[in-house]
C-alpha cells in the first residue's frame, strides 16, 4: 500500500481547490528507508556509504498511466501508476541495514518526502551486495480506487 504525505497532499488541495500552482522537480527521486515514514514524516532513510537516492524524470517515459502504458493520457480507472524503466541504486560500500520502505522526494537530498510504501519483504542490505533495484512495475502509486 502506498501513501501521500501530508506535504503532498495540502500541495494537490491547494492547487486543485484553491488555485495555488505548485512548484514541481524536473525529477523525482527515489529512496529508501529502514524505518517507516508516516504522514508527517520520512522514518529513517539510509545513510551508509555508497547510498543515493535515484533521480527519475516526471515523464510519460519514465511512470506507466493508470491505462497501464507510456503512451497517451491516462485513460484506465484504477487510479495505479508504476515505474515504468528500472530505478537502480549504487553498490553499497557499507552496510545499509534492514530496508523496509521506499519513498519519493522531490529532491536529491533533503527535501519533502511526497510519497511512500512498504516493501513486500524487508531487504537487509550489506556492504559489496548487489545493487538494490526495483524493476520496471515494481514501484506501484495508487491514489485511489
Amino acid at each position: 500500500m502506498t501513501a501521500m504525505t501530508d506535504t503532498l497532499e495540502n500541495i494537490l488541495i491547494d492547487y486543485y481547490f484553491r488555485g495555488v500552482a505548485p512548484t514541481l522537480p524536473t525529477n523525482l527521486y527515489i529512496g529508501l528507508m529502514t524505518a517507516a515514514p508516516s504522514d508527517t514524516g520520512p522514518g529513517t532513510e539510509v545513510t551508509g556509504a555508497g547510498y543515493a537516492r535515484v533521480s527519475v524524470s516526471r515523464a510519460t517515459a519514465s511512470w506507466n498511466g493508470t491505462h497501464g502504458s507510456t503512451s497517451g493520457n491516462s485513460s484506465g480507472t484504477n487510479g495505479t501508476t508504476t515505474n515504468a524503466i528500472a530505478v537502480n541504486f549504487a553498490v553499497p560500500t557499507a552496510n545499509w541495514g534492514n530496508i523496509t520502505h521506499w519513498g519519493v522526494w522531490d529532491a536529491a537530498t533533503g527535501g519533502n518526502l511526497h510519497w511512500y510504501g512498504a516493501l513486500t519483504t524487508s531487504k537487509t542490505v550489506n556492504s559489496g551486495d548487489a545493487a538494490p533495484q526495483f524493476l520496471a512495475g515494481q514501484i506501484s502509486i495508487q491514489i485511489d480506487n
